[in-house]
């Protein structure tokens, strides 16, 4: 088998790690069966890594929002994000009695964003799809105020998290502010390592 790359496009050799790996950024998911390592930077959002140990295939996914219509990328919501995340696992040779969980993210990186908390909301919709959909979720790193920055390898499971307490660019400033922004305007209907 080879790889799949699913809505991922930036992928990297991680010359600290020593090992190939895909970026997976708001929206999109990445599915493989190589040697590799998948990695994101959460704030508000949330991923889950899913693995079929035996099968030798995970995922990793990055959604923004619980559920919703708008414009743009269907993948950006949690429920299409999720059923696109165990679709592509199961075509993959894996099966869903053995899949295993981990999830991240969910935090309320904005002071004063607390009329619609998005992370709350993402991080209860992740739970509750896991228990809807019968998937045993082995590890969690959810809610908090820090952004995180997840790394996660295909070929063990290992994840490890790095909370943010400082950021290096305005980039998910602008992304939360976006989102606040969005919701305002148009309402959207194992083992971890933890570093810092």
């Amino acid at each position: 088998m080879s790889a799949v790359e699913a809505l991922a496009r930036n992928k990297y050799f991680d010359p600290h790690f020593n090992i190939d790996a895909a970026k997976v950024l708001p929206g999109e998911y990445y599915v493989t069966d190589r040697d590799m390592m998948m990695v994101t930077v959460l704030g508000s959002c949330v991923s889950c890594c899913l693995r079929d140990p035996l099968a030798g295939v995970s995922g990793m996914n990055h959604f923004m929002l619980p559920e919703g219509t708008g414009p743009g990328l269907a993948s950006r919501y949690g429920i299409h994000a999720m059923e696109l995340l165990v679709n592509e696992l199961l075509k993959r040779g894996a099966r869903r009695d053995r899949l295993e969980a981990k999830v991240f993210g969910g935090g309320n990186v904005m002071p004063g964003f607390v009329t619609d908390p998005v992370g709350e909301r993402n991080a209860a919709f992740v739970l509750e799809f896991l228990r809807t959909e019968k998937l045993r979720c082995s590890a969690q790193d959810l809610l908090d105020r820090w952004p995180r920055k997840v790394y996660f390898w295909n070929a063990t499971g290992k994840v490890l998290v790095k909370a943010l307490r400082t950021v290096a660019n305005e980039t998910l400033l602008e992304r939360e502010l976006d989102y606040k922004r969005h919701l305002t305007e148009a309402p959207a209907s194992g083992e971890i390592e933890l570093f810092s």
